[in-house]
């Protein structure tokens, strides 16, 4: 059976623009999705982040959270016949408090898998208060049960496999630890990318304020270098088939081009087409 990814609908965000991609509609607010992942198929079944923890958590960043009784981990799995405790591995992008806030949900027989250098950056203080104190102290406490967590270190080692055709690897951007989760699925590559990308439309299709020939425009909210940043996307539109970001809709890539958005699976139909751009006038 070909490895499938499903979305997980952990609710939605209600944040300042700016924050999302930098320079956008300073002041205005603007409502995003939170995205979990669900990859099927294979040796095991695997969640990509849980979202986060409640919706009061999220006014401590000045965000109103939108999760409802659906939205909830363990009603998101029901939808694929799954419990918490049928999920082998939960892996984390990064460990913000819109992505590790329900790992306390699975049982310590299920195994978190993250760099060991985002672990290192979330108590760091760089980025506080993104990784809240009950998010990151369950996580102290996997670290001291044995086989709890697993952590990688895929900066210095490059790609590594988690199980066959799904690999873990470095994303150079968002957080200094934040990571890519590759899905080798019947259609090609699909990557987890969290919040490398945060809006395809303005920073990747229509960059907003970016003159430069095939410039991609960086998020308001990284601790890494802009540099950084838009050399980590324009890797990931060199390298995958599918992108999945966590706060918008997946999409298929092309010749490195967004030309179609998706919807609740990956692969799966295109519900959107999205023109080619022409990168030199005609």
């Amino acid at each position: 059976m070909a490895l499938e990814i499903h979305i997980l609908d952990y609710g939605d965000i209600e944040l300042e623009s700016s924050f999302l991609v930098l320079g956008r509609d300073c002041g205005r607010t603007r409502r995003v999705y939170t995205y979990g992942f669900l990859i099927t198929g294979g040796k095991y079944p695997i969640v990509v982040d849980t979202g986060y923890r409640d919706n009061a958590i999220m006014e401590t960043l000045g965000m109103r959270g939108l999760q409802f009784h659906e939205n909830m981990i363990e009603n998101q799995l029901a939808r694929h016949g799954l419990k918490p405790g049928d999920i082998r591995y939960v892996c984390h992008t990064h460990l913000h408090i819109d992505h590790a806030g329900k790992d306390d949900h699975f049982p310590m027989t299920t195994t978190v898998v993250l760099n060991r250098r985002e672990l290192e950056h979330s108590v760091s203080g760089l980025m506080h208060p993104q990784y809240p104190k009950p998010d990151i102290q369950h996580l102290i406490e996997r670290l001291h049960t044995k086989d709890a967590l697993r952590l990688e270190d895929t900066e210095l080692t490059g790609e590594i496999e988690l199980i066959p055709g799904v690999t873990l690897d470095w994303a150079g951007a968002h957080t200094e630890g934040s990571m890519n989760i590759h899905v080798e699925t019947a259609e090609g590559r699909a990557t987890i990318c969290g919040d490398v990308i945060y809006d395809f439309n303005d920073q990747v299709v229509n960059p907003l304020n970016e003159i430069h020939n095939h410039e991609p425009r960086v998020t308001g909210n990284h601790s890494v270098s802009k540099r950084e940043e838009k050399a980590a996307i324009k890797k990931l539109l060199n390298g995958s088939k599918f992108l999945l970001p966590v706060h918008d809709r997946p999409a298929k890539i092309e010749a490195d081009q967004v030309v179609g958005r998706l919807g609740m699976q990956v692969p799966g139909p295109i519900t959107e087409t999205v023109p080619r751009r022409e990168w030199f006038p005609a």
